[in-house]
């Protein structure tokens, strides 16, 4: 088990990630540790996909270091996560007696993370919470940093809180059972990552996704032809994944560190603003499908795309390095298409998007792999907008 230690601004606010196989079963004892022998009551939120595959376990584990534990499960999916979904998890903290003293845990993706995450923010004013993300995506980055939040009609994540978790349990045993687009979805915000910050954990990530055949490690059981190279390669990938994860959360926890609520007045290199590369077209493309086309990742990955485009046309990002940029996405996985979207109607929804300030929306660009650079959106004309989101959108 590998262990990482995020601190935020505020000194007294400190967590770890916990990153290993087999880390679930250590779920009951690392929960008790954490929060001591006055927490009584868990409140467990899935969904039925992840809890049929992991709740047995987690509860049972929990029941066994002395918590009293109650579930609800939400429903699979982005449109999901809305007000609807964040009353009904907040009558389940009420009725299952839920006090200050007591704890959320989430069990699942992101989509299951930043709604229990809320509802932790907003009971009692707050009450402490756990996360056990499941998917790639949320281990490497929504589990991590504090993020909470809804979506309304007219946007992504509009409703929402900085609320940190007290523990993050990440066992890259679950990824076993992930299907392959939640995994591209994964890889596409690992890409990102390293896009925007560090090039050699680009470099690093897209050797991973180079040298593996990531078709064969959730389908272990099907490889009779050579059960040894199965094993072999299996074994490698479970050791270089869970060395990559780490890095990935070594890297955001950095990030989180140095601005955690992702402060206005900052425009530098290490902004935590940074890490919404792509994520102004993502949004905008998750909205007009009705978050129902895309899963986030692969939004994301459109969105970089665009992003990259919209460097190049400014002059700022080599055609080498945007093509380094979009080999990097197609080795994540296929995309699902976007070519056939109204343009105009992604720009109208570029505008509303909730990173803008002073009614202006802030770009993340690139200047090469690893060196973002934040840019007032007046300096992008309409004429380059819908140009680069018409290549970036058929690009993949």
């Amino acid at each position: 088990m590998q262990t990482i230690r995020v601190r935020t601004p505020v000194k007294s606010v400190k967590y770890d990630i916990r990153i290993g196989s087999g880390v679930l079963s250590e779920v009951g004892k690392e929960a008790r540790v954490t929060l001591g022998e006055r927490t009584q009551r868990i409140a467990l939120i899935s969904n039925e996909t992840v809890f049929k595959l992991f709740g047995e376990q987690t509860v049972s584990g929990l029941n066994a270091a002395g918590f009293e534990v109650s579930t609800w499960l939400m429903k699979d999916g982005e449109q999901y996560k809305s007000l609807r979904s964040l009353e009904q998890a907040l009558t389940f903290l009420s009725r299952s007696g839920i006090e200050r003293s007591d704890a959320v845990v989430a069990l699942g993706g992101g989509v299951v993370g930043d709604l229990a995450g809320f509802a932790a923010a907003s009971y009692l004013r707050g009450v402490a919470f756990i996360q056990v993300p499941t998917t790639l995506l949320a281990q490497i980055d929504a589990s991590v940093g504090g993020k909470t939040g809804v979506n309304l009609p007219a946007g992504k994540n509009l409703v929402g809180a900085f609320h940190q978790p007290r523990l993050v349990l990440i066992d890259t045993d679950t990824l076993r059972t992930l299907p392959p687009r939640e995994l591209t979805a994964g890889w596409c915000e690992a890409i990102k990552q390293g896009a925007v910050g560090d090039r050699k954990l680009f470099e690093r990530t897209v050797r991973l996704l180079s040298s593996i055949d990531f078709s064969l490690w959730p389908k272990e059981k099907k490889l009779q032809t050579n059960v040894h190279a199965a094993k072999s390669q299996t074994e490698v990938y479970a050791t270089d994944l869970a060395a990559t994860i780490a890095a990935h959360c070594r890297f955001k926890a950095a990030i989180v560190a140095g601005d955690e609520k992702e402060s206005l007045d900052r425009d530098d290199r290490r902004s935590r603003r940074i890490l919404n590369f792509g994520h102004t077209t993502g949004h905008a493309l998750e909205a007009v499908t009705g978050y129902r086309r895309f899963r986030h990742g692969e939004a994301v990955g459109h969105g970089m795309l665009v992003a990259g485009e919209i460097s190049k046309n400014l002059g700022m990002l080599a055609p080498r390095e945007l093509e380094s940029l979009r080999e990097a996405v197609r080795l994540c996985g296929p995309l699902p298409p976007a070519q056939d979207i109204d343009v105009d109607e992604v720009m109208r929804l570029i505008k509303s998007d909730k990173k803008s300030v002073s009614g202006k929306i802030k770009w993340v660009l690139i200047e090469e792999i690893g060196k973002a650079r934040i840019v007032d959106g007046s300096e992008i004309d309409s004429r380059t907008l819908r140009k680069s989101l018409r290549a970036g959108l058929r690009a993949q």
